[in-house]
């Protein structure tokens, strides 16, 4: 059944019912979850403002992600059918993600999803071993019937712009260096991150040690699913603390009652497990290490100075130039054959993985800034005044056990 168009604020008739008349309009394209979370972290630059109204969309492929509806509807913003989105001209519309992108009416600001505007994946996972190698900025992932979508392309290194010269020059007029909105909130929440250990239930004297997986089979958790069970059982006798942060698609392809029930006995046994929607940035600001793969979240981690190591990088895989290798190649790997506790990464290397998170913004503090400024000059209204704001990340609420 198709779902109801909204009467208002937008369409023929509208005016009779709106409070605030004349709001630019902004419409947000929510692909999946990983994309929702990024988009989250730039609407903030758009709040107090009258002149603005925001809406919110998922985009109907056919193969979308199963709970992005739930996802998006629990934010509260005004949802659209994305039938009655794709019939309307918005004077901005944020994406963070290639999905349906030219379906959209308006100029469009594009945003990578992840630790950077490039992929760490030679291939698109779903086009296969044999499909043409792609990192994200290539020509075809930003042209459309020989028009360039993007009325704006967030990047978030000079070293990305660098790729864009070589990959779809016609796009280097319209990209920005914008830096990376998801690593300043979380160079903020430093100074509170005793209170993210308190909040995860972490006691004084006692080592968080965080294990982060990204999707699919290749991945920490796609390859050794007993790595909790076994640091649970390693390191909870010493009075340690294990908590687990799982890929938005995992939950998404999973679901998130088989997620729970893998996990069950490792939440009985005092697994920290964090949502896919908050909870994993404050967890890595409050960990005394990180066990990791190839995710965006291991170079976080490193980018704060958190000692890091591998429990799997697919190295056939991750492309040589991948920041992510960069980083895989400064860091212990983690040998699954051994007891894990001696191999815990300590202090010794963190400046040199530091160097290697660094690859994750070129602007480090000035990201909100960059993309208000960008976002106003796409509404073509004048910027505030007042400052932007660059808030930590809120207290982590774990998973129920």
């Amino acid at each position: 059944m198709a779902e109801r168009w909204i009467r208002a604020p937008l369409g023929i008739g509208a005016d009779k019912w709106i409070t605030r008349t004349g709001c630019r309009t902004v419409l947000v394209v929510v692909a999946h979850m990983a994309a929702g979370t990024r988009l989250l972290d730039v609407l903030p630059l758009l709040e107090a403002d009258h002149r603005i109204q925001v809406t919110f969309t998922v985009p109907d492929t056919g193969d979308g992600w199963h709970a992005t509806d739930e996802f998006v509807r629990a934010q509260g913003g005004l949802y659209l059918p994305w039938q009655q989105a794709i019939r309307h001209e918005f004077d901005l519309v944020l994406v963070a993600s290639h999905t349906a992108m030219d379906r959209v009416h308006g100029p469009v600001l594009l945003l990578p999803h992840g630790s950077g505007a490039t992929k760490s994946l030679l291939r698109v996972r779903s086009a296969g071993a044999g499909s043409v190698p792609t990192h994200g900025l290539d020509r075809q992932m930003l042209m459309r019937d020989g028009r360039l979508v993007p009325a704006a392309l967030a990047l978030t290194h000079d070293d990305e712009l660098r790729v864009l010269r070589e990959s779809c020059p016609e796009a280097v007029p319209r990209a920005v260096v914008a830096g990376d909105p998801c690593l300043d909130r979380m160079l903020a929440s430093v100074p509170l991150r005793e209170s993210y250990r308190r909040a995860l239930g972490v006691g004084s004297g006692q080592r968080l040690v965080t294990v982060s997986s990204t999707w699919t089979a290749k991945s920490a958790f796609g390859r050794h699913p007993d790595l909790f069970a076994r640091l649970l059982a390693e390191l909870t006798g010493r009075g340690d603390r294990v908590a687990a942060i799982l890929h938005p698609n995992i939950w998404a392809v999973h679901g998130r009652w088989q997620v729970r029930a893998w996990l069950a006995d490792c939440l009985r046994a005092g697994l920290i497990l964090l949502p896919p929607e908050e909870g994993w940035r404050a967890a890595v600001v409050a960990s005394d290490a990180v066990i990791g793969d190839h995710g965006s979240v291991t170079r976080y981690a490193a980018a704060l100075g958190v000692p890091v190591a591998m429990a799997a990088f697919p190295t056939e895989e991750v492309r040589p130039s991948a920041p992510a290798r960069a980083l895989a190649d400064l860091a212990a790997r983690i040998d699954l054959t051994q007891p894990i506790e001696p191999q815990l990464p300590t202090s010794t290397d963190v400046e040199r993985q530091r160097a290697a998170g660094a690859l994750l913004s070129s602007a480090p503090g000035r990201s909100g800034a960059i993309l208000r400024r960008t976002m106003y000059r796409l509404l073509d209204i004048p910027e505030p005044v007042r400052a932007v704001p660059v808030s930590p990340v809120p207290l982590p609420r774990p998973v129920p056990r």
